[in-house]
């Protein structure tokens, strides 16, 4: 029995000595520790609901947020993230050239980002489409009635592509201009200057809702051109860094399963409801010495940020300005895309 005992512990021991390692050799971690900081992307404006700066000048947001949760995983403590203002242009660059430790801004996973750009990306977080709204006065219902007109977008980003896509399928002329900040594509489109703007879904409805006065005078078109993956994107070679952003998203999703709230975290962590919980909170020790982490890593990030659902609700949902339905956003078991791999 012994020898047939001996060999698995001898795996299981290995397993966490490899897991340690791996995380130990992330560069990206190491630095991270090193510096004291955690170096997030930004805006160079307002992207309303995910990355935004509030009336006392202070950073927010879905995306924020999850910077700040990642930051808590690693140095204890969501203020210490440095959010750096970037373009959607100059965000690659800026992670390629060590300018930012990763990006965390409403970014797809395209093929041509993970296999051409040196990227790795997280497991989703997010699903939003690429749309288009138009004037409500110019009776514009449908892409194929922007024919001979002008859509507006943000310089380098998927939507342009995919705008571009769509209309040559459908054989449809039309002009597109670009802009390098969100905020000039609004001016432009609130200005007459473009028919209709092209973006993605989630930030045009926050758009509509909050942002150009009475909703009923913007309609989003019904032609919904993706379902779009948003994911953390890292550099590549880092799988240690992967891995830490990926449980930290799978931690925020199983607390929402489990109910665990930034308000009762403490006391579910004394009194765990079922060993999922009593694991994801480090009274059962085990989460933290596989990545390399303290054990109440998890518990930390829970009590700075809150679960995956209060931190929707807060940017995006019915606690904010925007009052955004969860859709797809919703955990698998009340019928939506995200959900958390096993932590055993």
């Amino acid at each position: 029995m012994l020898k047939l005992i001996k060999p698995t512990l001898t795996v299981a021991v290995c397993s966490i000595a490899l897991s340690q390692v791996v995380v130990a050799a992330s560069p990206t971690v190491q630095s991270i520790q090193e510096r004291g900081t955690m170096l997030c992307s930004g805006h160079n404006g307002s992207y309303f609901g995910f990355v935004e700066v509030n009336d006392k000048n202070e950073w927010k947001g879905l995306d924020i947020d999850i910077c700040h949760a990642v930051t808590t995983a690693i140095l204890g403590d969501p203020e210490k993230a440095k959010i750096v203002p970037l373009s959607w242009a100059q965000r690659f660059p800026a992670l390629q050239s060590g300018d930012v430790d990763i990006i965390i801004k409403a970014t797809g996973w395209t093929m041509g980002r993970d296999t051409e750009l040196g990227l790795q990306f997280s497991t989703p977080y997010f699903f939003g489409g690429t749309q288009v709204m138009a004037h409500a006065d110019s009776g514009v219902q449908e892409l194929k009635d922007l024919e001979g007109g002008t859509i507006c977008v943000e310089a380098g980003t998927t939507n342009e592509r995919l705008i571009a896509d769509k209309m040559a399928s459908l054989d449809i002329d039309y002009n597109i201009v670009s802009y390098e900040k969100s905020s000039e594509v609004t001016a432009a489109y609130q200005s007459g200057r473009c028919d209709a703007f092209g973006g993605w879904g989630p930030s045009l409805a926050v758009l509509r809702s909050n942002q150009m006065g009475d909703p009923s005078q913007n309609v989003i078109l019904k032609d919904t051109l993706s379902n779009e993956p948003i994911a953390a994107a890292m550099r590549q070679g880092d799988d240690g860094f992967v891995d830490l952003v990926n449980w930290t998203l799978a931690a925020l999703m199983i607390a929402e399963e489990h109910g665990v709230t930034q308000a009762n975290v403490d006391d579910m962590a004394a009194n765990p409801v079922d060993p999922t919980v009593a694991r994801l909170l480090g009274s059962t020790p085990g989460i933290g010495e596989r990545l390399g982490l303290r054990e109440t890593w998890a518990k930390d990030v829970i009590k700075s940020v809150g679960n995956f659902s209060e931190i929707y609700e807060r940017n995006l949902g019915q606690n904010s300005p925007y009052k955004l339905e969860r859709g797809f956003n919703n955990l698998w078991n009340n019928g939506g895309l995200l959900y958390s791999p096993i932590l055993d």
